[in-house]
């Protein structure tokens, strides 16, 4: 069992990623790269301009650092929680979201399956051990905790992997990839291990969504009647991916950062679904040029929630325009629209993100990183849940993945299994 390195995850902009409604609105992502051109029948003159231009990703842009950012902070304990990092790849992600710049980490060990990444990885975080795979890495007894950043088909895999040598785990998205099965077994092994397990969902801390999630909680919204979320990410040519992954990937196998626009805010779930595909004109989108015999470039879900609303959840990978991660919600006492509270008279709750440690940057799409990588750390010092633990984790990716097999049965509403701790 190999792991393999990091996938630039989609949660940015709208990477695994990024910021909601203006001005956090993500821009296009710019393409990249060189991904088996020979199946999608491009030219040798695209595929030479893929391979020779390699733009900087829109919407992964580090948020501005300010003063405030770390205002009032206070140290929890005085102890370093010892990490190992996993998944060095286009993304970068292991080193993004800033585990060696916390107070309370020591960056014990680091990996990636490529030599030349992994040793990039180690001098970044300043780490002088490395291993060639996190099957070796999870080994090292002196690590607590792995964050996984490797590709999106494994990362249930190699959760597992991380819990069964009794270690704490974050990753990045989405939890589960396609399968059902996997979603279960992780589940599973999540509740028997004791351990802290924690998704990397980005939208979580995203300004307006961080800000619905306290007016939830603080009973000004009432019960959610109506929510929607989107992620537009225009691919007309896939990001770079191990093995290909990316190359023709169902829309709603990557649902976490629209559907955190409900299930993160709510910490509620999706129980049935309805969801159109709309076939796509590019290449890798037609399914005898893609692995998951995937036709569809956009896909629309209709949910209904648990507590008796309805969501409109949709991820396209071809509508080149207003690209982003961005939601809204309405309740039967107030709502919040395009970053406008309205019923809500009065603010009774602070809607501000907590502070970071000094040193710690709120860092990318939409200024996240930080506040996802703080959260887990300090959850394990605690000793509590964290925020996007197993049970919402599975809850924002599950569904996604009914949605795309009701799509391909042409909208038949389907069940969706429940995951509760």
């Amino acid at each position: 069992m190999k792991q393999a390195p990091s996938p630039c995850t989609a949660a940015g902009g709208p990477g695994n990623v990024s910021p909601g409604f203006p001005p956090l609105n993500r821009r296009s992502f710019l393409h990249t790269v060189s991904w088996g051109a020979a199946a999608l029948g491009l030219s040798p003159a695209v595929i030479a301009g893929a391979q020779t231009t390699n733009p900087p990703i829109a919407g992964f842009e580090a948020a501005p650092a300010t003063a405030e950012t770390h205002a009032g902070w206070q140290p929890i304990s005085e102890r370093k929680l010892r990490v190992g990092l996993v998944g060095y790849g286009v993304c970068k992600f292991a080193a993004a979201f800033g585990f060696q710049n916390h107070p309370n980490v020591e960056i014990v060990a680091v990996s990636d399956l490529v030599p030349a990444r992994c040793a990039e990885l180690a001098s970044v975080v300043k780490c002088s051990t490395t291993y060639p795979s996190l099957e070796e890495l999870v080994r090292d007894d002196r690590i607590e905790a792995v964050f996984v950043a490797t590709d999106a088909p494994s990362h249930a895999r190699h959760c597992i992997e991380v819990l069964k040598h009794g270690k704490h785990v974050g990753t990045a998205v989405p939890a589960v990839f396609g399968s059902l099965e996997d979603a279960d077994r992780l589940f599973h092994t999540v509740k028997q291990s004791g351990l802290k397990y924690m998704m990397f969902e980005t939208s979580c801390f995203h300004d307006d969504l961080y800000a619905m999630r306290q007016l939830y909680q603080a009973g000004q919204l009432g019960r959610i009647v109506y929510a929607e979320g989107e992620y537009f990410h225009y691919m007309e040519q896939p990001i770079d991916s191990y093995k290909g992954w990316r190359i023709g990937l169902p829309p709603q196998w990557y649902p976490t950062h629209s559907n955190a626009y409900y299930v993160g805010v709510t910490a509620g779930s999706f129980t049935e679904v309805s969801c159109m595909g709309i076939p796509s004109h590019l290449p890798h989108l037609q399914p005898m040029n893609n692995t998951y015999h995937n036709p569809f470039g956009t896909e629309i879900a209709l949910f209904r929630t648990n507590e008796g609303g309805m969501a409109r959840m949709g991820v396209s990978w071809d509508t080149p325009t207003n690209e982003g991660e961005m939601g809204r919600i309405r309740g039967d006492k107030g709502s919040v629209y395009f970053n406008t509270y309205r019923g809500l008279e009065t603010l009774k709750t602070n809607l501000k993100r907590p502070p970071l440690p000094p040193g710690v940057a709120a860092g990318g799409h939409g200024g996240s990183h930080g506040y996802l990588m703080n959260e887990f750390v300090t959850a394990i010092l605690q000793d509590r849940q964290p925020l996007v633990h197993v049970a919402m984790a599975l809850n924002m990716t599950v569904s996604g993945i009914v949605a795309h097999q009701s799509a391909l049965k042409d909208g038949e509403l389907l069940r969706i299994p429940q995951y509760q701790l």
